[in-house]
């Protein structure tokens, strides 16, 4: 083979892109024709006259008297302020963890330390908050930086793991007491830490609920197909509003004389078997994605269908339908609103009484603003933290 020939086998690279400055890009974009043009300086005198207008409103004419003066009770209701202590202990157990588990694994968690440090901070400077509340805020920042120094120090991996499963049960007990502390009614439970209750509980416990659900519609037994069939779909054609009126009036009905639920514990168990069945179809469709030669390979490597399962399939049906679970996820925090409707008091409940007492008159604008903050602050968190999981797993990568 001669020269000519071996250079005429060699791969011809694209040209190298040349750099385009940020003035080129405006004209390329922006400005390459007349009707462009116009459309372009239309459109930012627009935007200027909104967020003007958007940003004088905030800062200047609203009157945002209607949230600190009922700061605390948008975010935690009639829960006793002497037992508020219990509410931020556990908040500080999670700054811990979180600190901790940036240390050692980097990556997410470490965006989700940020996140809520900066939350504890901005909560800390705030000139109306009780002098209580800073000083929690920023044991609770000093714990969450000492401890990621500590986790990249000490090998700490297991008891950090053992410390995320048992933080939501004894955030439970302590907000709750059951006897051993003072005991604080589900009464009392109300704001934002009523719908971070009811949100939590919502899709920790219809995770396994929902995977089971998926799991037992692709089963070869009858009766535990038929049955998974019938629950996903009848769930899924009722609204929300229904589940929650009837585990509000009738579920007592079907627990007979004796057995007693609150109505908070109802919402949770509404919420719960409604957002199982959208996580079952969510779950079943990343299960259906898993190609034929997965389920071979396992057999031949004489693996038992629930070893296959746990080990093999399940693990890659999950990642792949990554994106759709978060999603489902932030929908049931958003929906948790909707309690409110049978006499719960969330943070927008709340902000509906107080937005009529005669005191705050005219200010429904700025408290219903404060509440749709708060609500995207964490939705966005769970929708960067989707992403960056997807990411650091090669979600939708080859």
């Amino acid at each position: 083979m001669n020269r000519e020939q071996v250079e005429t086998n060699l791969p011809i690279l694209p040209p190298p892109k040349e750099k385009v400055t940020f003035f080129q890009w405006l004209k390329d974009n922006l400005f390459s024709s007349w009707y462009n043009t116009l459309f372009t300086i239309a459109l930012s005198i627009l935007l200027f006259s909104i967020i003007k207008g958007t940003l004088t409103w905030i800062f200047i004419d609203a009157d945002w008297s209607i949230v600190t003066s009922n700061f605390k009770i948008l975010m935690s209701g009639q829960y006793p302020a002497v037992q508020l202590w219990r509410v931020w202990l556990c908040i500080v157990l999670l700054a811990s963890l979180l600190g901790f588990s940036s240390g050692i694994w980097n990556g997410t968690i470490t965006h989700l330390s940020i996140f809520l440090g900066s939350l504890l901070f901005i909560s800390g400077i705030l000139p109306f908050v009780s002098l209580e509340t800073r000083i929690w805020t920023f044991i609770g920042l000093a714990i969450l930086i000492v401890g990621h120094f500590i986790g990249k120090k000490i090998p700490i991996k297991k008891t950090i793991l053992i410390g995320w499963f048992l933080l939501f049960p004894i955030a439970i007990f302590f907000i709750n007491g059951f006897g051993v502390l003072p005991k604080v009614g589900t009464n009392l439970w109300g704001g934002f830490l009523l719908t971070i209750l009811l949100a939590t509980v919502a899709i920790v416990c219809s995770f396994p609920i929902g995977v089971l659900l998926a799991l037992g519609r692709r089963s070869k037994l009858p009766t535990i197909k038929y049955f998974c069939i019938f629950y996903i779909e009848f769930i899924r054609g009722i609204p929300l509003i229904t589940i929650l009126f009837v585990s509000s009036i009738m579920l007592p009905l079907f627990l007979g004389q004796g057995v007693e639920l609150n109505n908070i514990l109802r919402a949770m168990i509404g919420l719960t078997l409604f957002n199982a069945a959208y996580l079952a179809e969510n779950v079943r469709g990343g299960l259906q994605a898993i190609p034929r030669g997965q389920y071979e390979a396992s057999h031949a490597l004489g693996l038992s269908s629930p070893l296959m399962t746990c080990f093999i399939i399940l693990p890659q049906a999950l990642r792949s339908v990554i994106p759709a679970m978060v999603g489902q996820f932030i929908a049931i925090f958003k929906d948790t609103t909707l309690v409110t409707i049978i006499g719960i008091i969330d943070i927008l409940g709340m902000a509906k009484n107080v937005a009529q007492n005669p005191q705050f008159l005219g200010q429904q604008m700025e408290v219903f603003l404060f509440v749709a903050v708060v609500f995207f602050l964490f939705c966005y968190a769970l929708s960067y933290t989707s992403r960056r999981i997807e990411k650091s797993l090669g979600v939708g990568e080859r």
